[in-house]
């Protein structure tokens, strides 16, 4: 159901009343980022897909739109969101998907949220509805404003719609484990990832190390004989994008540790479990939050706390020169400062 125009109406109410607007959807990811105290904007409403063709390999779908929903349909037509966005148990939304920008284990094989992105509909902060791209990848002239919406946690504006690239689900899927210390499961990784393996995942947690390859059958039987190991569930895969497994379980602190692939293990306190063949890493620590950070930094990276009431700023600081652009572009497309004020960081 198409319900832009009553969203509009809340938004420019909420100008004239100076109120600032909490954007939510289905409260899957409410724990990311800061807290806030907003009038409720719910957009679970402004739902259901606007256009698809599967020839086009492209969907325009409403924000409000179950994710589950979306990829039901997808998978009835034999495609996928190639970047493997979290569900958190059937609750997320299309919108939401977009905002927090979060992808599953492929993602460094086959990119993230934002590289599907082709075109958006947003309400923006002066009361206007905007459209941003369209339904081709060849279609923008100047800046990218619609990639710019994946990771921006609604700080921008009120996504409405969106249009992304779909892909065919892979004929043949076959996920492995090894037993395998950490080292050398990196050491590996690095090597495979020059070689034209079918690689779409890559895992360890601490004791073994989980493969999934995916392609043409020939390729795939040909990538799992070289390699080797024993068979794994499929629905491995599911629980770790889902946060399901044990390791989520301990009630210890949850960091997102970003980190370029290569990096060797990090002396941190806690237990670790290794995703996208080591550029991201879960921590379970008690540790303090400079700690984390600093040992993050020295390496390239930046970690994020998925934990409420941690730390005050869950998200990495942003560094003085990035900070103004991330300041010049909220007061650009609100500039009263109304959506989610504060949730990404405090300055914005």
């Amino acid at each position: 159901m198409d319900r832009s125009a009553k969203l509009l109406e809340q938004v420019r109410q909420a100008l004239a009343d100076c109120a600032p607007l909490e954007i939510r959807g289905g409260s899957s990811k409410a724990f990311l980022g800061r807290p806030l105290q907003a009038r409720i904007l719910d957009v679970r409403g402004h739902s259901g897909i606007v256009s698809y063709d599967p020839t086009e390999l492209v969907v325009t779908v409403r924000s409000g739109t179950p994710l589950r929903e979306l990829q039901a349909t997808l998978d009835e037509a034999g495609q996928m969101l190639a970047c493997e966005p979290p569900c958190f148990d059937g609750e997320a939304t299309v919108g939401g998907m977009l905002a927090a920008g979060l992808s599953g284990p492929r993602r460094p094989w086959a990119g993230a949220v934002r590289d599907f992105v082709l075109g958006t509909r947003l309400i923006s902060g002066l009361g206007t509805h905007l459209r941003f791209g369209g339904e081709v990848m060849k279609n923008v002239a100047g800046y990218d404003l619609s990639r710019l919406m994946a990771g921006s946690l609604g700080c921008l504006g009120v996504i409405t719609e969106a249009s992304f690239k779909v892909l065919p689900k892979p004929r043949c899927r076959v996920s492995l484990r090894q037993s395998m210390p950490l080292e050398r499961a990196l050491i590996r990784l690095g090597e495979w990832g020059q070689q034209p393996l079918p690689l779409s995942a890559a895992s360890h947690d601490g004791e073994t190390l989980y493969l999934r390859f995916e392609g043409n059958e020939g390729s795939v039987k040909a990538a799992c004989e070289r390699i080797g190991g024993d068979d794994l569930d499929a629905g491995w895969w599911d629980d770790l994008r889902e946060q399901r497994l044990p390791f989520f379980h301990d009630p210890r602190p949850l960091w997102r540790l970003s980190l370029p692939a290569n990096t060797p293990p990090l002396s941190l306190p806690g237990t670790q479990l290794i995703d996208w063949g080591g550029a991201q890493r879960w921590l379970k620590s008690d540790a303090d939050a400079d700690e984390i950070r600093a040992t993050v930094t020295r390496v390239g990276g930046h970690a994020t706390c998925f934990t409420p009431g941690q730390v005050d700023s869950p998200f990495h600081p942003l560094p003085e020169p990035l900070l103004r652009y991330h300041r010049a572009l909220k007061r650009r497309l609100d500039p009263r400062g109304i959506f989610n004020p504060g949730r990404l960081y405090a300055e914005v």
